[in-house]
């Protein structure tokens, strides 16, 4: 009887029975083989259900980290796009193509729960309508503005790094949240990094400082973006997160339809091709949709917090993709506030040290 599962058990151990042998353990092998064929099947299997978890574990944390990685990488070409395409397609034109791709494709994955859960959409639409008014219609635009202005790899930098602080802001000013010391410190310490990207590291500049056309649009998407957030919060709780993409995509794409509209009638009409369509359908599947799911699945191998640090990603994939793309030059003041900001994002998302907590909270 035992004979029929030895190929169930023994196929999981390779790599535990290889690890044996390398510390020249040469019965192990013979001595394992002998105590499953005097065991029964029911004790076999409770004998290796730790050893089949820590592996199915192993392999969950792999995979998340994979998924977490195609998030970041396709949400990157986001800014590419806003560079070459901004000057090609009008900005409120392009998002509103995107998103309304987003909620057309998003239509069967979402309407069967969107449906289920109609009165309580209907009960919550102002935080609902908020957020897709941020997050979807306003930070979107702001970006594609922003860059006909700015370069690519500025554009990555700015708004990713910039949203955070705006939210954590936001979050104790309109959520009441408390701020440990070291966020705050952190928060300082990025705010000096956005600074070295916006003078361009040329310091007798901020005497006479102001916001070029690009920048200050990637600061409102960023602070758009931040809104965002803080509405995503108010959403209610029991909301599934598809009724919530698919009410969001849907809102976003009614409130760009004027705009769209506007620009369709006042400015030169846009020339479709091959390319462009590629882009639109990159926009509304790829970073709408394929990339939501692939975060979300990540959250759910790893946890909320583990996964949103590899949100630091996308400025660098964004970066490389504008050096490899678009040609750009990656100088030493993008190195610097690079590095600036993710000495802020360590000190803000890292646990400090007992005794520099303590000596903090003697002071105060």
């Amino acid at each position: 009887m035992a004979s029929r599962f030895w190929p169930i058990c023994l196929r999981p151990l390779g790599q535990h029975y290889a690890s044996l042998a390398a510390k020249n353990c040469e019965g192990a092998l013979q001595r394992a083989t002998k105590t499953l064929a005097s065991k029964r099947p029911s004790h076999i299997f409770y004998t290796f259900t730790p050893i089949l978890g820590h592996i199915s574990l192993k392999r969950n944390t792999t995979t998340g980290i994979v998924l977490a990685v195609i998030a970041t990488m396709v949400w990157s070409g986001n800014f590419i796009i806003a560079r070459t395409h901004s000057s090609i397609v009008p900005p409120i034109t392009l998002a509103f193509f995107r998103w309304a791709c987003a909620a057309l494709v998003f239509f069967p994955l979402g309407i069967a729960s969107f449906w289920k859960q109609r009165q309580l959409v209907l009960q919550g639409w102002l935080p609902l309508a908020c957020a897709a008014l941020f997050g979807i219609a306003l930070f979107n635009t702001f970006l594609y503005v922003g860059g006909r202005h700015s370069s690519a790899i500025n554009l990555a930098l700015i708004s990713t790094t910039s949203s955070p602080i705006f939210s954590m802001v936001l979050a104790r000013v309109f959520l009441k949240e408390r701020v440990p010391w070291h966020r705050w410190m952190g928060l300082g310490i990025c705010l000096v990094g956005i600074v070295v990207l916006i003078s361009k590291g040329q310091w007798q500049t901020l005497r006479h400082f102001k916001f070029t056309a690009g920048d200050g649009w990637i600061l409102l998407a960023a602070f758009s973006f931040a809104l965002y957030n803080i509405f995503t919060r108010k959403k209610p709780a029991t909301l599934l997160p598809t009724t919530y993409l698919f009410v969001t995509f849907w809102i976003g794409a009614v409130l760009l339809l004027p705009g769209f509209l506007w620009e369709a009638t006042n400015l030169p009409a846009v020339v479709w091709n091959g390319n462009l369509i590629l882009v639109v359908l990159y926009l509304g599947v790829g970073t709408s949709v394929v990339a939501f799911f692939c975060w979300n699945a990540a959250i759910a191998r790893l946890g909320a917090a583990r996964t949103a640090l590899f949100g630091n990603l996308i400025p660098l994939f964004s970066s490389l993709e504008a050096i490899w793309l678009l040609n750009e030059h990656l100088t030493a003041t993008h190195l610097a506030g690079m590095a600036i900001i993710c000495l802020g994002l360590l000190a803000a998302n890292s646990k400090p040290p007992r005794w520099l907590a303590q000596a903090a909270q003697h002071r105060v």
